[in-house]
């Protein structure tokens, strides 16, 4: 162990420690790394973590914060130089459950448009559907091109104090942080270049490639070189620095909905040598504003009459609008049923266990047992509106309840879940401490072609006892390591 850096680092036995085992011994996956850092100081590390964070600022790294006060605040996205590893056998596991899970939402996503046997069998309510706010009525009877609807996913996980994996949710509409997860690695490659050559650490930076690759493979039928943009809502988006990010990266063309317009059914872009086809359109903007002749009359960010063309085969969505059905954090309680019903297996992660507040014996529990509770309204992400009962105070768990209790439909419950911690350095203790993490896998389906991005983005609380990971919450981001 490196005396200098970790000789003073405290060790919460009842939390799962990623990087230390309780009695304070490393895990193996750890060993090269510990050996490496006894040649660093306080001082080294530092200057280090400045360096990434000058790294981030000169590269533009950044996300937008919005709250009330403000339209949007730019920020740089806190950065840990301190990686999570992962070893391989445990990846695999990993990325057999969240292939497993999204080979099933988009099963249900094609059924409970279109042939609704789900339903029929009474595995899957339907008042649940009905009243989900992303169940999007314009993609009844209606299959995109290649069956697919979740095209890029990402899959929240947590560690838990048994050493289990547990998918804290699910992200299915247009999941963000794969850009931070690339930028990480290359900020770690100039800090310890000669780190990664004793360690076999799997790479990223196929992400774009598979990206276009999944773009190009769910193409208009008879479309053998398709043209294909990534659709930005603009850059005051919080996500924009990604879209600007992947754009490049896969070398396509990002455009906000100005660039595109609709011509008896097909898309086309403008360019300075006039109107060029579009095939496929990865689009970052939401369902609500993709179309203003379907959706939102007063969206300038969509394109008037896509959806049209999108039905008649002629342009491809990733995602497709009404993928956010599966997001809901009520439907997500149903997702072990939906795994059994769809592919016949047992889930391979588990779900945090989960209480629907519609159900009148667990709003009974949740109202009784607010205190030990973390409550979500179901159709936020971000870390908005969350309310976890052992750090709020008597008034903020009344207003809740009273929440609750005045739309049932828009609450679930689940226990405070331990996430794992990670050694992180602190800034203000200029010390390495204990801080809980989570994962975000991100997965690719296409037409006959499943990816999943060896090494997902892992977020981290910054604040003491924080459980809020999200980055709109104040917290940053690990470089994730998968061994080879």
């Amino acid at each position: 162990m490196s005396t200098s850096l970790f000789g003073n680092y405290e060790i919460d036995p009842k939390i799962f420690d990623e990087a230390f085992s309780p009695h304070k011994k490393q895990r193996i996956q750890y060993e090269k790394l510990f050996e490496e850092l006894k040649n660093y100081s306080f001082t080294d590390i530092n200057d280090l973590n400045e360096y990434a964070r000058r790294s981030f600022i000169n590269q533009g790294i950044t996300f937008n914060v919005y709250s009330d006060q403000d339209t949007g605040i730019e920020r740089i996205f806190p950065f840990d130089i301190f990686p999570r590893i992962i070893p391989q056998q445990e990846w695999q596991q990993i990325e057999k459950g969240v292939l497993q899970r999204n080979m099933a939402i988009n099963l249900f996503l094609k059924d409970i448009y279109n042939e609704k046997k789900i339903l029929k069998d009474k595995v899957f309510p339907t008042d649940l559907l009905f009243s989900c706010e992303f169940y999007n009525k314009h993609m009844l009877n209606f299959i995109p091109n290649g069956e697919i609807y979740t095209h890029v996913c990402g899959t929240d996980l947590i560690k838990h104090s048994d050493g289990e994996y547990y998918v804290l949710e699910d992200n299915a509409r247009c999941p963000s942080g794969v850009s931070y997860v690339m930028s990480n690695r290359d900020t770690m490659k100039k800090i310890f270049s000669h780190v990664f050559s004793r360690h076999q650490v799997q790479s990223v930076h196929e992400y774009p490639d598979q990206l276009l690759a999944t773009m190009q493979s769910v193409a208009p039928v008879g479309v053998d070189d398709p043209v294909c943009v990534l659709l930005t809502p603009g850059v005051y988006n919080s996500a924009y620095y990604e879209h600007a990010f992947l754009a490049l990266n896969m070398g396509i063309q990002l455009v906000e909905g100005r660039d595109l317009f609709v011509d008896k059914n097909f898309v086309y872009m403008k360019t300075i040598y006039g109107p060029k086809r579009v095939d496929v359109i990865y689009r970052r903007v939401d369902d609500d504003f993709i179309d203003p002749l379907v959706f939102r009359p007063d969206s300038r960010l969509g394109v008037a009459g896509l959806m049209s063309a999108y039905r008649d085969g002629n342009v491809t969505l990733m995602n497709a609008p009404g993928t956010g059905a599966a997001d809901d954090k009520a439907v997500y309680t149903y997702l072990p049923d939906i795994i059994k019903y769809y592919l016949g297996e047992e889930p391979i992660i588990k779900n945090v266990q989960t209480f629907r507040c519609e159900k009148d014996d667990e709003l009974k529990y949740v109202l009784e047992n607010i205190e030990k509770l973390v409550i979500k309204p179901v159709d936020q992400s971000g870390g908005y509106g969350i309310l976890i009962g052992s750090n709020s105070t008597k008034l903020e768990r009344e207003n809740m309840k009273a929440s609750i209790k005045n739309d049932r439909r828009k609450y679930i419950a689940q226990p405070i879940m331990s996430l794992s911690v990670h050694p992180t350095y602190i800034d203000e203790t200029s010390k390495y401490e204990q801080r809980h993490i989570d994962l975000r896998a991100f997965t690719l389906m296409g037409n006959d072609r499943q990816y999943v991005l060896k090494g997902g983005l892992t977020r981290v609380a910054l604040s003491r006892g924080n459980l809020m990971v999200n980055s709109s919450q104040g917290g940053g981001s690990k470089d994730t390591w998968v061994l080879g």
